[in-house]
């Protein structure tokens, strides 16, 4: 008996302890919900649209432990792929005007890191199997208004990672030699929510993975949109109040190559094939499924443990619409995307290569003209305001009750 009454409050403590875990930011949902960055860190200012050198993005994410923010904002072109150390906070919020784009080549992230409000293009020059993102063999990172678009294999690759979010994303336009959205090879506990999948030819995503996929929207798809594990390793995919919105590209084959070991669990997901300018698509069945061979499950394996807050599908591409990729302000690849996506049917392309695309658009620089009196990412107003002390760094990285720092409670005051 005593026995039994240890292991009971054991497991309650347990149980206790992982919910009372720091969230990486108000309103961060999914697996990737507890990484915590650069939290109590350095703070790196990016000061320039330089490829390399001091205050570059590449030196900003070299080292971990850091905040990154910005005092500038434009287009960062590079040539050479860059690799993101871990336990980085790239808070793209931080930049004045349009934001950031860092636009050429793939960026690879570390474990234990949070991005928001950023935009990362690839280019037809980039290697031919390069993708723009990879999150590859980490655990804990969250995406959160996230642009992925132009790369060249697959916009996105994740392998053999663990505790991931991608939220409210927009991940698209992927060019020669593939225009694929993405590959995700044995992730487990993958979270894809609200996000938009646009005008790649298949692959949005592929799901060799453990992955709950909820409330996203895949429109103007090519051959196929979402696409199984199709492989002899099981797979489990939780495919919950999606939409599927067909576009001058797209074939009917929303669906495609799942095997008996992708284990399906589906529900108020809706497809709209007409290309007729409204929403007003079907709910698919338990036989889109089983036509594709999957394995259908009556339980999902993924959704008990995650804390997304579902919506029903109606509603859910209206959020997508108004949120997905880097919304803060986006700039005029992403307006141009979601106008295609705003004719719900009647625009939208899949292209060869960016320049087909339009190419990306010369964007004069920003310079903040926010004072920062000792450099710890928080303007001097703000310090004052929230009774900071505007000659002290250290105060930034003090952890208050909400359970954030000072300069976290700042980034995250920029957004919803």
């Amino acid at each position: 008996m005593f026995w039994k009454i240890s292991l009971s409050f054991i497991l309650c403590s347990f149980n206790l302890m992982i919910n009372a875990q720091q969230l990486a930011f108000p309103g961060a949902e999914g697996f990737g919900r507890y990484a915590s960055g650069g939290r109590g860190g350095t703070v790196y200012h990016v000061t320039n649209l330089n490829d390399t050198g001091a205050g570059s993005f590449r030196d900003a994410v070299s080292r971990s432990d850091r905040t990154v923010v910005f005092d500038v904002a434009g287009v960062i072109k590079i040539k050479e792929k860059i690799s993101a150390a871990p336990g980085i906070t790239i808070a793209g919020q931080t930049a004045p005007g349009a934001g950031v784009t860092v636009y050429g080549n793939g960026v690879s992230f570390g474990g234990n890191t949070i991005v928001r409000y950023m935009r990362f293009r690839g280019s037809i020059d980039m290697p031919r199997g390069a993708c723009t993102v990879v999150a590859d063999d980490l655990k804990d990172i969250i995406f959160d208004h996230v642009s992925i678009e132009w790369g060249r294999w697959d916009n996105l690759h994740v392998k053999n990672s663990s505790n991931i979010t991608f939220q409210y994303c927009l991940i698209g336009e992927g060019i020669d030699p593939q225009r694929f959205g993405a590959l995700l090879e044995n992730p487990v506990d993958i979270t894809v929510h609200h996000c938009l999948w646009t005008g790649n030819q298949s692959r949005s995503p592929k799901a060799k993975a453990k992955i709950e996929y909820i409330n996203n929207v895949v429109y103007n798809w090519g051959k196929s949109a979402f696409v199984g594990g199709h492989s002899a390793t099981d797979h489990y995919q939780d495919i919950v109040g999606n939409y599927f919105i067909a576009g001058p590209s797209s074939t009917g084959d929303f669906l495609s190559m799942f095997t008996a070991t992708d284990h399906v669990y589906h529900r108020d997901n809706y497809v709209d094939l007409d290309k007729d300018g409204k929403v007003n698509g079907r709910m698919v069945t338990d036989e889109d499924f089983i036509r594709q061979k999957a394995t259908l499950i009556k339980e999902p394996s993924a959704l008990s443990r995650s804390n997304v807050k579902i919506n029903a599908a109606s509603d859910a591409w209206k959020i997508v619409m108004a949120e997905a990729g880097s919304s803060l302000k986006r700039d005029a690849v992403d307006n141009r995307i979601i106008g295609y996506f705003k004719s719900l049917g009647k625009e939208g392309y899949i292209f060869k290569t960016e320049v087909d695309a339009g190419g990306q658009p010369k964007v004069k620089p920003k310079t903040s003209k926010l004072k920062d009196t000792d450099a710890d990412g928080i303007p001097d107003r703000w310090e004052i305001k929230n009774r900071l002390n505007l000659n002290d760094a250290a105060d930034g990285t003090t952890i208050t009750q909400a359970g954030f720092t000072n300069l976290e409670n700042y980034i995250n005051s920029l957004v919803k």
